[in-house]
């Protein structure tokens, strides 16, 4: 469904108005209260609801198992504890080597700037992370400058978070000036869901400063169904194709959500009508809290062979899983490597 409201508002209002209540939100899509409410409400205490309303928008009024309502619901299955999940599931304590920043892999590490995300996922790898004790502060970036000078081997940096481009364009423009600044940098990486959840974010001031930026600037967007990629949605992603800035999506595999090849099909082919380029299916990470969206291993073999029986090449994302300190991602090719 389109909602031609939030075309119309500017990115700033629609995130300081987004959904926190499971009450409201089960009312705007119909849903008994008597029957989600109170699960909803118990979740939503370790980690609260947030989401934008564009994104409920496009969302099934009277369906519990909409794919998008899946993955924003708090859910009372949330609160269980399961053997092997757990609150850092990819030892990012370790990799925290100061305020904002993760280093694991040799050529690239991350800042994470925020901890303010326009959508709380349930499946989040970082729900339990620490972000106020991370977060870098102005007078950190002689820090930080010091850091990545100290390693010849990093190239690129990625903004994360939470969400960078929850940040305002002036604070963008300053990171991404701040890291222009190094010489030995090349690529700057941007990961975010907020394109696909408030596209408005993808106005021309950030489309601007990515495209002027002396950095190879990659921006990768978190979808994970086609339902998401509504014909504005779209519109708005393919602006930055066009601004020549490489756009890539990262999905992750869940449960009820898109957990079959069809579903991974879809994906993938709406994502290019876009000018997106699918990149990495990530298996769930092991995160306390989201346990009720993990598959079987052969489970997941059986489905991505599949994908790879009715996409071209260059549509099919990379099966990939975190393991935590390892130097790159794992690429699965069958349930050996699992």
């Amino acid at each position: 469904m389109i909602n031609y409201l939030y075309q119309e508002q500017n990115w700033q209002s629609q995130l300081s108005d987004l959904i926190t209540d499971p009450a409201e939100l089960l009312d705007l899509l119909q849903l008994s209260q008597d029957e989600f409410l109170e699960g909803a409400k118990l979740a939503a205490e370790q980690f609260k609801l947030r989401v934008p309303r564009a994104f409920v928008g496009k969302m099934k009024a009277g369906d519990p198992f909409d794919p998008l309502l899946l993955q924003v619901l708090p859910h009372h299955l949330e609160t269980e504890d399961h053997e092997g999940f757990v609150t850092d599931p990819l030892g990012e304590e370790q990799a925290n080597q100061q305020p904002g920043v993760l280093h694991k892999y040799k050529s690239r590490f991350l800042l994470t700037l925020t901890g303010a995300c326009a959508v709380h996922c349930r499946y989040c790898f970082r729900r339990h992370f620490p972000y106020q004790e991370n977060l870098p502060k102005n007078e950190d970036w002689l820090n930080i400058q010091q850091y990545i000078q100290s390693q010849p081997d990093i190239n690129e940096v990625i903004l994360s978070g939470g969400d960078p481009l929850t940040l305002n364009n002036r604070k963008i423009k300053l990171w991404i000036e701040r890291l222009e600044s190094l010489p030995q940098l090349k690529f700057l990486r941007i990961h975010s869901r907020v394109p696909i959840v408030i596209p408005n974010r993808v106005d021309e001031e950030l489309i601007s400063i990515l495209k002027n930026s002396r950095l190879r600037v990659i921006l990768v967007v978190h979808s994970n169904h086609a339902l998401e990629l509504d014909d504005f949605t779209c519109h708005q992603l393919s602006k930055l194709v066009k601004a020549q800035i490489t756009v890539l999506n990262q999905a992750v595999l869940l449960k009820g959500v898109n957990d079959s090849a069809d579903v991974l099909v879809k994906l993938s082919s709406r994502l290019f009508d876009a000018g997106v380029m699918p990149y990495y299916l990530h298996v769930l990470d092991k995160v306390k809290g989201a346990h009720h969206f993990d598959r079987l291993p052969q489970d997941i073999d059986e489905i991505y062979k599949e994908v790879l029986a009715n996409l071209p090449g260059y549509l099919v994302p990379k099966l990939v899983r975190e393991i935590a300190g390892e130097k790159n991602k794992t690429p699965l090719f069958g349930v050996s490597t699992f």
